[in-house]
C-alpha cells in the first residue's frame, strides 16, 4: 500500500496539472469565447476511462469524459500509440453536443497507456446550417454542425494533414479555429509532460496505486455525505420553457431514492424527445447527474469517478434527458441539463433541505455575426455579458450576476473594453437588475440590465438560443422565485422587438440596440426569516427599489 501522504502528494499533483492545462488554454486561445469567457474545461482520466482529476471548469463537460476516452479506445482498439492526438464532438459516441470539441492526448510510459489528458473546449463555430454553434431552427443533428466521431489528427506524432483540412473547411472563420485547436493539443500536451514528470519522479506503480486510492477515498468521502440524509424516495421538476418547434413546457421529472449511503437517480417519466435542439445524448445526461451530485455533497470532497460511484441512474431512450439519433441537442448542455440538475436538487430538498441551493438563471445567449467596419473582416460574437444572478443556498445570499446553473459561475464575461475593441460593439449601460431576485432568508443573486449598442456599417445578423422566459429560478424551501429574463431589440426609430429564446436570422441594423434584463436567482427559506439588518443592506446597494410589506416582515 501507498503511504497517505504520497497519495495526498499525488493526488494534488493531478489537480495542479489540470489547473496548469486550464491556464495554458486561457492564455493561447483564439477565441472570445475560450479566451475571455472561458468555456472549457480539462481533465485526467487513467487507461480504464476513469475520471482522476478535473479543473474547476465547467460542470458539465467533465462528467461525460469517461464516454469520450470508452468511445476513442473501442474505435482504435490496439492502435493508440505515444504522439497520438484524437479529436471526437459528435454526441451520439461520447459528446455532450456538437460545440464542445475534446482533443485526447494518450500518456505512455515504458511503452504502456496509463492516462489520457483531455480538454474539451467550446467552438466559437462548428458549421452547420447557421452561424455561432447553435442552430435553433435544427429538427436533425446534421443541421447542427460538422459530426466528429473518434478521429485521429496525429498519427505517432505525425500531423494528419487531409483531415485537418476536412474539419476547417466545414467551419466559419478557420483561422480562429485552428488557433483554438491548436490551443487544445497544446494544453493536452502540458497535461501529458506534467504527468511523465510525475511518473518519473514516483514511479508508475506508486502514482496508479495512488490513483486507486484517490478514486476509493473520495467514494468513502461522499458516501459518508449521503448517509447522514433522510432514507425515502423522493420526486422533484423541472420545465422548460419550450424546445422552439412547437413543443412547450417540456418536463424533466427526476425520482431520487436514498437508500443508506448510495442514490438512485430514475429520470425515465421525462418529456418524450421533441423536435428542437433541447434534446439530451447519455453521456450529457449522465454528467448532469453526476454535477447535482456535486452541488450537494461536502465542497472539499475531489470530483471524479470515485465520487460517482455512489449513484445509479435510471433513464429511457427516447426521452428529452436521452435522445435517441438523430435527434439534435445543441442546446442540452444549458438546457436540459440544468432542468436534470433542478430536478435532483428539487427532490433532495425533503432529504437534505440544508444543502440543496434554490435555481440559478437560465441561458440565453445571443450570437451576432456581421463585418467588423474597423477591420473590413467578419466577426461572430457571443454576449456572455449580461449574467443571469445565482441562486441562494443555506450558506447565503446568491452571488450577482453569477451566470447560469449549469456553469455555476465556471463561464465568465470578459472585459468590456476588450469587448468594445475587438468587436464593433458599444455597451452604454452594464449593471445590477434591482428587484430580480426572489425573496427569502437568504435571497438569490441580482440579474443585469444591459443596453448594447451595435456600431456595424452595415446589417448583422443575430440568433438565440437559451431558455427561462416563462419559468424563472425557483425558490425553494419557501423561498421564491426570481423574475424571469426579458431580452429586446430596439432600432433606431424606436420600435422595439421581443426577442424569443430560440430564433434565427433576427435582422441587425446599425444603432440598433440589445436591452437585456437578465433574470435573478431564487430565494432559500421563508421570506419572513431574513433580518431586518439584511434588508436595509438591499436598499442601501440599490438591489431593491421598494420596502416590503409589513407581512412580509414579520418575524424578520
Amino acid at each position: 500500500m501507498t503511504d497517505p501522504i504520497t497519495v495526498s502528494v499525488v493526488m494534488h499533483r493531478f489537480t495542479a496539472t489540470v489547473q496548469e492545462m486550464g491556464e495554458a488554454m486561457l492564455r493561447t486561445a483564439y477565441s472570445q469565447i475560450l479566451n475571455s469567457s472561458r468555456d472549457f474545461s480539462t481533465a485526467i482520466t487513467d487507461d480504464q476511462a476513469r475520471l482522476v482529476a478535473q479543473a474547476e471548469h465547467v460542470p458539465i463537460h467533465v462528467g461525460s469524459i469517461p464516454w469520450a476516452v470508452k468511445a476513442v479506445t473501442g474505435f482504435f482498439d490496439g492502435r493508440v500509440r505515444p504522439g497520438d492526438v484524437y479529436l471526437l464532438n459528435d454526441p451520439y459516441h461520447g459528446g455532450n453536443h456538437l460545440p464542445d470539441l475534446t482533443a485526447l492526448v494518450p500518456v505512455f510510459h515504458d511503452g504502456r497507456l496509463l492516462f489520457w489528458s483531455i480538454n474539451r473546449s467550446h467552438q466559437s463555430d462548428i458549421g452547420g446550417s447557421t452561424h455561432g454553434a447553435y442552430n435553433p431552427a435544427a429538427t436533425e443533428i446534421w443541421q447542427e454542425g460538422i459530426r466528429i466521431t473518434p478521429l485521429k489528427l496525429y498519427d505517432a506524432g505525425e500531423l494528419r494533414d487531409d483531415v485537418m483540412k476536412m474539419i476547417v473547411t466545414n467551419v466559419r472563420h478557420t483561422d480562429d479555429f485552428l488557433g483554438d485547436l491548436r490551443a487544445m493539443i497544446g494544453s493536452a500536451r502540458v497535461g501529458e509532460r506534467r504527468l511523465l514528470q510525475l511518473i518519473d519522479e514516483y514511479g508508475a506503480h506508486t502514482v496508479m496505486e495512488s490513483v486507486e486510492d484517490i478514486l476509493d477515498s473520495a467514494e468513502r468521502e461522499a458516501r459518508e455525505c449521503i448517509s447522514s440524509w433522510r432514507d425515502g424516495t423522493y420526486h422533484g421538476e423541472a420545465v422548460l420553457d419550450d424546445d422552439g418547434q412547437g413543443a412547450t413546457d417540456v418536463h424533466v421529472k427526476a425520482t431520487v431514492t436514498v437508500r443508506g449511503d448510495g442514490l438512485t437517480v430514475d429520470l425515465s417519466d421525462s418529456h418524450p424527445q421533441v423536435s428542437g435542439f433541447i434534446n439530451s445524448s447519455y453521456p450529457n445526461m449522465m454528467s448532469a447527474v453526476y454535477m447535482a451530485l456535486s452541488f450537494l455533497i461536502e465542497p472539499r470532497t475531489p470530483k471524479n469517478s470515485g465520487t460517482f460511484r455512489v449513484v445509479d441512474v435510471i433513464a429511457r431512450e427516447g426521452t428529452v434527458v436521452w435522445a435517441a439519433e438523430p435527434a439534435p441537442v445543441t442546446l442540452a448542455t444549458n438546457h436540459c441539463a440544468q432542468e436534470i440538475a433542478e430536478s435532483v436538487i428539487k427532490a433532495m430538498a425533503q432529504a437534505c433541505p440544508e444543502r440543496v441551493i434554490a435555481g440559478w438563471g437560465r441561458r440565453f445567449r445571443i450570437a451576432i455575426k456581421g463585418v467588423n467596419p474597423r477591420t473590413d473582416k467578419q466577426f461572430i460574437w457571443h454576449l456572455f455579458h449580461a449574467r443571469p444572478g445565482g441562486g441562494a443556498s443555506p450558506a447565503g445570499d446568491g452571488w450577482e450576476t453569477a451566470g447560469e446553473g449549469q456553469a455555476m459561475g465556471s463561464s465568465k464575461f470578459g472585459s468590456i473594453e476588450v469587448a468594445e475593441t475587438r468587436f464593433p460593439l458599444f455597451f452604454e449601460h452594464h449593471e445590477f437588475r434591482p428587484d430580480s431576485f426572489g425573496d427569502g432568508r437568504f435571497r438569490g443573486g441580482a440579474g443585469t440590465v444591459l443596453k448594447l449598442r451595435m456600431e456595424t456599417a452595415e446589417p448583422a445578423v443575430a440568433n438565440t438560443a437559451g431558455d427561462g422566459v416563462r419559468h424563472p429560478s425557483y425558490g425553494i424551501i419557501g423561498g421564491r422565485d426570481g423574475l424571469p429574463h426579458r431580452y429586446r431589440l430596439i432600432s433606431a426609430d424606436g420600435t422595439e422587438r421581443v426577442l424569443k429564446t430560440k430564433e434565427i436570422d433576427i435582422p441587425v441594423q446599425p444603432g440598433d440596440v440589445f436591452l437585456v434584463e437578465s433574470a435573478g436567482g431564487g430565494g432559500y427559506g421563508p421570506p419572513d426569516l431574513r433580518s431586518t439588518a439584511a434588508r436595509e443592506e438591499d436598499m442601501r446597494n440599490g438591489f431593491v427599489t421598494a420596502v416590503p410589506s409589513a407581512p412580509e416582515l414579520e418575524g424578520a
